[in-house]
């Protein structure tokens, strides 16, 4: 059933057996995964069927650290969350993400990779798409000879389903009752941390109580902050964690590929390759044995043309990237961002590197073939979410985002870059040289304007609410209930302790469906 809250006459009061809170991947996929139990399911989606700017301006909030988004454009409020405009990139975390390394301060997950193995599975096959692994050989094109204990190669895959979370009549949630413009303000908890109630309201000022045995925050890694901070009058925090460790994939540029022979340098990492009529983009990272022996993190890095600093993004590019941030999220929009990434891609695939080639030779040295870094940002207790005194329309306070990067963060980037370099040499493939930003102590990170359609990070919004193996080191246990609470539990990236260098939504449906597996067992 859906309901939207802004129409009902009166305020009123229903019962669940499980709550979640939020209508995004993660609250989607779990409320799925539950749709063959007897079982009362609310989903509360703070935005509608469709983006609204007077709802976006809940997401509104304050940058006080490293330079990002505006927060109120890094979130949508709208059924599907974000995922509307996600670019489909999937990939899992790696075995080393999970691990407690001891260069890495905070780093570890209380699970390991195992536990997620067939969730993962179990994802890809929702989706449609070839789980990773031996992509290189099934696609047909060979792998680089890169020394493999120094360097790694793979192949994202791509979700090409663009409105996938943000269609509201999907068959898996037909078990739910769906209530729209529902923006939860306040839970109430007994002395015990059980929850007992949550307080949703309208814009319109009408209101919804929910009683329910489970309630599931899945309202993304900053505003699930935000409603414990405030309106669960700090509940989950006492030991200081909520809020903490805030990360992303911060993008930047790494370093300019210098050869006679582009066209080589370009199909080493090819970015769009069509298979089966799905697509896929190449990818490499320092190999685990090297991070171990280098003291690295795990970023990644891709080789593409681009514009040299300095220079404008042309046009084709810039209209995608306004068409993607700039102009309102809603549907329409949304469609024709879609078809022209699409048609880009397609006549990418056709075409490259040789069309690549052309432009940079067109271009009269104002395009050069670089890498694209997207990097693994480390845990940082500072790096976190606060309240800010200024107030929404719903009157509760404000996010305020103290985004934090460190000295590891630039370290692991130029130290990959360097290793990328010495593998060009020894393969007589051309000279790398990395940028000179790397080399700056007296900064950890540089944005780069020119180097993707969103250049200070990926929109990956992760930790605040870290999963732990005790409530004196995060806020959820392994099963992401609140170390604090017997029946709230948290679903989504804002649980991860660690980011690595994939895009979080593979990783944030499986561990959906692992909750779900819980929370299945937990009710019957």
């Amino acid at each position: 059933m859906l309901i939207d809250l802004e129409r009902i006459d009166v305020s009123k009061q229903i019962n669940a057996d499980i709550c979640i809170i939020g209508a995004g991947v993660a609250g989607q996929t779990l409320a799925a995964s539950l749709n063959d139990l007897k079982l009362k399911i609310v989903i509360l989606e703070s935005g509608d069927k469709d983006f609204r700017r007077d709802i976006e301006d809940l997401s509104d909030g304050e940058n006080v650290g490293e330079e990002y988004y505006d927060l109120k454009t890094s979130h949508l409020r709208l059924f599907g969350g974000t995922a509307a405009i996600w670019g489909g990139r999937c990939a899992e975390l790696d075995d080393i993400d999970f691990e407690r390394r001891d260069f890495v301060s905070h780093s570890g997950w209380p699970i390991k990779k195992s536990d997620l193995t067939s969730y993962y599975a179990q994802v890809f096959e929702q989706l449609g798409l070839e789980k990773p692994g031996g992509l290189w050989d099934k696609v047909g094109r060979k792998q680089p000879d890169f020394d493999p204990k120094k360097i790694e190669s793979g192949l994202w895959v791509f979700d090409e389903k663009g409105e996938r979370f943000s269609e509201i009549d999907q068959p898996s949630l037909q078990h739910c009752d769906i209530i729209l413009n529902a923006t939860v303000t306040q839970i109430e908890r007994a002395e015990t941390g059980k929850i007992t109630s949550i307080l949703a309201r309208s814009l319109k000022g009408t209101s919804l109580t929910v009683n329910s045995k489970i309630f599931v925050l899945a309202a993304g890694a900053i505003e699930s902050a935000r409603l414990l901070l405030a309106g669960g009058s700090g509940l989950g925090n006492t030991h200081g964690h909520v809020g903490r460790y805030f990360m992303e994939h911060p993008h930047a540029r790494g370093g300019e590929i210098i050869t006679d022979n582009p066209g080589r340098a370009l199909k080493l990492l090819p970015r769009a390759i069509r298979y089966n009529g799905k697509r896929y983009a190449a990818y490499l990272r320092a190999a685990e044995e090297h991070q171990h022996q280098e003291s690295i993190l795990n970023s990644s890095l891709s080789i593409t043309l681009r514009r040299r600093e300095g220079e404008k993004m042309e046009g084709y590019w810039s209209a995608i990237g306004t068409l993607k941030h700039e102009l309102p999220s809603s549907k329409f929009w949304r469609s024709l961002y879609h078809g022209a990434k699409s048609f880009a891609v397609r006549g990418l695939e056709a075409t490259d590197p040789w069309s690549s080639v052309l432009n940079m030779k067109l271009s009269r040295g104002k395009s050069g073939i670089f890498a694209v870094i997207r990097a693994e940002q480390s845990p940082n207790p500072d790096s976190r979410i606060t309240l800010s005194p200024e107030k929404d329309a719903l009157g509760m306070p404000r996010a305020r985002l103290d985004w934090r990067l460190q000295d590891i963060d630039r370290r692991s980037v130029r130290v990959l870059m360097e290793t990328l370099r010495d593998e060009f040499l020894r393969l007589n493939w051309g000279q790398i040289k990395p940028s000179e930003w790397l080399y700056d102590r007296s900064q950890f990170w540089k944005t780069d304007p020119l180097i993707s359609a969103h250049p200070i990070g990926g929109y990956h919004h992760m930790g605040g609410l870290r999963m732990s193996a005790t409530p004196k080191t995060g806020v959820v246990n392994a099963n992401c209930r609140l170390h604090e609470s017997p029946n709230l539990y948290v679903a989504g990236s804002s649980v991860f302790p660690t980011g690595g260098w994939a895009n979080p939504t593979v990783t944030i449906m499986a561990l959906a469906l692992r909750l779900g597996w819980h929370l299945r067992h937990k009710m019957t």
